[in-house]
């Protein structure tokens, strides 16, 4: 099945970009519920997507974020649940969904005997553009994603990130209402991936609604305005990259220590007041490591929460001489999102 979809809307009725035609939410998404066979992969999404933002979904391999996006998209019946997509609903209107969507896979679907800019001008007669918007839309498309180079080669020549490229491209020649970008960098090198984002950026300034599936964290991080994440078949955390990172708590010193026997020292003497001529205790393990600290054995690292003042800084480390234990490298680190990602899909609690 083609992984970039969308509907042929007739010349008459262009989609509608404008919030207002389908209320704040572009897409909501009520009690969404998917198995096949004995497994359920959604076990009640509630879901809402703001008109004109970006919004990102992050979840393991096999979390269910494809499925759900399918689901959205039509192309995908669920068991139970109500959504919208703006404002039309997916089970009773699925024809006047597909007219305002468009859907990028994770595989480039786009015809090998055509060259790039061929596959582009395809799209535009299937999307029945006039001729000179066809002709506007394919030059800023080609511009856009940086195509000029290898446009007019047959596609069966292209990368992989050419290809992705040229996916990407296709999806948006109709200038759909609303985006579905399923893992849209995948495959792709530094470069090309920073221009997927500014396209992606520009795309919501114009007024589209853009849900992003992603594996790249700074790639959520980068473009999103709200994240949700799920895991075992719900959302179990949403709001911007800020607020999942608050949620984390205080920023963190990592010490890094010379050897093992300052690591385990440093460890012991973090729990609590260390006598002086105490022997030095069996390197803990990360699972019985103090509580609220973060540790690496490996890189002899302890991570200790503090408020990030040049005060508590100071005090840390003149306690740490003070009991005869050398720190080598000092790093302050925020929480980040990979940190909100790993804590939520571990089953530990956020702060």
């Amino acid at each position: 099945m083609p992984t970039t979809t969308a509907a042929h809307p007739a010349p008459s009725r262009p989609p509608a970009r404008s919030p207002a035609a389908f209320g704040d939410a572009a897409i909501r998404a009520r009690g969404l519920r998917k198995a096949f066979g004995d497994v359920t992969v959604l076990d009640g999404v509630d879901l809402d997507i703001a008109a004109g933002s970006v919004h990102a979904l992050l979840g393991a391999n096999g979390a269910g974020k494809t499925t759900l996006v399918r689901i959205l998209a039509t192309l995908l019946p669920a068991d139970a649940g109500t959504v919208t997509v703006a404002g039309r609903d997916v089970r009773r209107e699925p024809r006047r969904v597909r007219e305002v969507i468009s859907l990028t896979g994770q595989h480039a679907a786009v015809d090998e005997l055509l060259t790039g800019v061929e596959n582009l001008r395809l799209a535009a007669r299937l999307f029945r553009l006039p001729r000179a918007d066809a002709r506007r839309r394919v030059d800023a498309l080609i511009e856009a994603f940086d195509l000029a180079g290898f446009g007019g080669r047959l596609v069966r020549t292209y990368s992989g990130g050419q290809r992705r490229r040229l996916d990407l491209a296709v999806g948006l020649v109709a200038d759909p209402a609303v985006i579905f970008l399923d893992e849209p960098t995948t495959g792709l090198d530094p470069r090309s991936r920073q221009g997927v984002w500014d396209v992606v950026a520009r795309l919501a300034d114009s007024g589209a609604t853009v849900l992003l599936t992603t594996q790249y964290l700074q790639e959520a991080d980068e473009l999103a305005d709200r994240i949700s994440v799920l895991h075992g078949g719900q959302i179990v955390a949403e709001g911007s990259a800020a607020d999942l990172k608050a949620s984390l708590g205080t920023e963190r010193a990592e010490l890094t220590f010379p050897d093992d026997d300052a690591y385990t020292r440093a460890l012991a003497h973090l729990r609590g007041p260390l006598p002086a001529q105490r022997p030095a205790a069996p390197a803990p393990s990360d699972a019985t490591a103090p509580a609220g600290l973060d540790v690496d054995r490996a890189a002899r690292r302890v991570g200790v929460p503090t408020d990030g003042s040049a005060g508590a800084l100071r005090r840390l480390l003149i306690d740490l001489a003070d009991a005869g234990i050398e720190v080598t490298r000092v790093e302050l680190r925020n929480p980040t999102l990979d940190d909100v990602f790993l804590t939520l899909t571990s089953g530990k609690d956020l702060a």
